[in-house]
């Protein structure tokens, strides 16, 4: 679409080039058919900065996940009158858009808040951050997604060291410390990553390689601190809220046999299987519902970086064993088994 010159007289057009009213102007003092800001928006909307993220956004929430109105607006702070409009500004439809071919990665992309990835047990996971969560797409239903949460907490012998939503303190909030927000970062290979620094200098990074097997994952962490870390657990969360025919609050469509969690489907016929190395604990959380698969990273001197690798792919078949025992002879989670990779 060419640029046309602010103050153009169509109400679009004026959309399209006025993002910076949606980042700044409450919905009263907005120029008529300009894009405006909710009153009473989430405090977890995040306003685009650009027409062109605004465009990013409302593709990956309206066309993928199948947001209605008030969903975009609780993730973007845009009013929910506007949306109809900016979906015309930027020709998107809502609904649900097709992979190309049979043979592409497993469509992968950053969870857009708005929408809380929980059925249940909400009052565990207030605020939930976008920063750490993924969707990930299947491949026999685009419409239906598991969003990861990678990490949703990491403990050390500090205590809680990191956590992706409100729920218990952690050392940050006990001192009244916010950490900024962040966004994940997509490569040109597709892959996603993102990268944080804790204000003692922990750092630790998540990356994620989408292919048509497997999203393939890596954590890594490094302590910037002048001691030791220990009892280093992080929980890894699968979310299956957005997964027809896995809702069930329930573990009991699900195995636990480390470091697989799999959950069957309500027919029996497929599977999602999630897997994280060096693994401490595979579980499920019945109301969430959601898989577990926690790793623990080995000790960490200062100045050390220390590696875990995670597992999620999607399996058509009522027996799930013989491709747990085929994923376990992939070098890609169990050469991180010791918390480093082979040089």
């Amino acid at each position: 679409m060419s640029k046309i010159p602010f103050g153009w007289p169509s109400v679009l057009t004026s959309l399209l080039l006025a993002v910076s009213v949606l980042l700044s102007v409450p919905r009263g003092l907005a120029a008529a058919g300009t894009p405006s800001v909710a009153a009473g928006a989430s405090s977890e909307a995040r306003r685009p900065r650009t027409d062109s993220e605004l465009r990013s956004w409302l593709l990956n929430m309206v066309t993928h996940h199948g947001y209605s109105a008030q969903e975009v607006s609780a993730a973007t702070g845009l009013d929910p009158q506007d949306v109809p409009d900016a979906l015309r500004v930027y020709r998107l439809s809502p609904g649900f858009k097709a992979p190309p071919d049979d043979t592409s990665p497993l469509r992968v992309m950053p969870y857009p808040g708005g929408r809380h990835p929980r059925i249940g047990f909400l009052e565990g996971a207030v605020d939930p951050q976008r920063e750490t969560k993924l969707s990930v797409f299947a491949p026999w239903d685009v419409r239906s997604y598991v969003v990861i949460d990678v990490p949703e907490a990491i403990w050390s012998n500090l205590g809680l060291t990191y956590l992706a939503h409100t729920h218990v303190p952690t050392l940050w909030s006990r001192s009244n410390i916010v950490l900024p927000r962040l966004e994940w970062r997509r490569r040109k290979d597709g892959s996603f990553s993102i990268e944080r620094r804790l204000p003692n200098g922990i750092g630790f990074s998540t990356k994620a390689l989408p292919a048509r097997d497997a999203v393939r994952l890596e954590m890594r962490l490094t302590n910037g601190t002048p001691s030791r870390l220990t009892d280093l657990r992080v929980q890894m969360c699968a979310m299956l809220k957005g997964m027809a025919g896995f809702q069930a609050q329930t573990n009991a469509n699900k195995i636990f046999a480390p470091p697989f969690s799999a959950c069957k489907s309500d027919d029996g016929k497929r599977w999602i299987i999630w897997a994280w190395e060096p693994v401490q604990r595979a579980w499920g959380n019945p109301p969430v519902p959601c898989l577990h698969s926690d790793p623990k990273f080995p000790d960490c001197e200062p100045g050390e970086t220390k590696v875990v690798r995670g597992w999620l792919s999607f399996y058509e078949g009522a027996d799930v064993q013989p491709e747990l025992r085929r994923i376990e002879q992939d070098p890609w989670l169990f050469e991180s088994s010791g918390g480093s990779l082979p040089k």
